[in-house]
């Protein structure tokens, strides 16, 4: 099956095709401070990527992840009210690498290496509107849905802003 993730950043949503058929649309909450490529931006890059690693894969909901690894914490009011100032990285982690050199590959363009992932987030925070801080944010439910029928290498265009 050829299966692609778009990613719509002025409709802020995430559309699902397998086989060129629109299969399931969710959605997201992109950078904060819009579109780009710069390493420490904050933007959310565009152009074609590819989905690298699948980190998460079994956790439980709310799993609570820091550098890629999860911290053995579930996410809940009591953890959000003793760390404010953190930015939650929740459930499953789909880490993107670019694949356009000098647009978003190699160099302080590097999707990679700006550690840009689609990954779950608090359900008190917004969708539809831009809240990150350059990743792809996704409601934990709708992000274990998609993550089921994401491999690795599966193509994630980012397009918009």
């Amino acid at each position: 099956m050829d299966r692609r993730l778009v990613v719509d950043i002025d409709a802020q949503h995430l559309t699902l095709f397998i086989d060129a058929r629109l299969v399931r649309q969710y959605p997201v909450s992109t950078g904060a401070n819009g579109v780009g490529e710069d390493y420490g931006s904050g933007c959310t890059p565009r152009g074609l990527h590819r989905v690298r690693l699948r980190i998460g894969d079994g956790c439980p909901v709310g799993t609570v992840f820091r550098g890629r690894r999860p911290t053995g914490e579930i996410h809940d009011a009591a953890l959000a009210a003793a760390h404010p100032e953190r930015d939650w990285i929740l459930t499953r982690i789909l880490w993107l690498t670019g694949c356009e050199p000098g647009r978003n590959r190699g160099g302080s363009v590097d999707t990679l290496r700006r550690f840009i992932y689609i990954h779950g987030c608090p359900d008190s925070e917004p969708m539809g509107v831009p809240r990150s801080h350059g990743c792809i944010r996704m409601r934990n439910l709708d992000l274990i849905e998609l993550f089921e029928q994401t491999p690795n290498g599966t193509p994630v265009e980012i397009r918009g802003g």
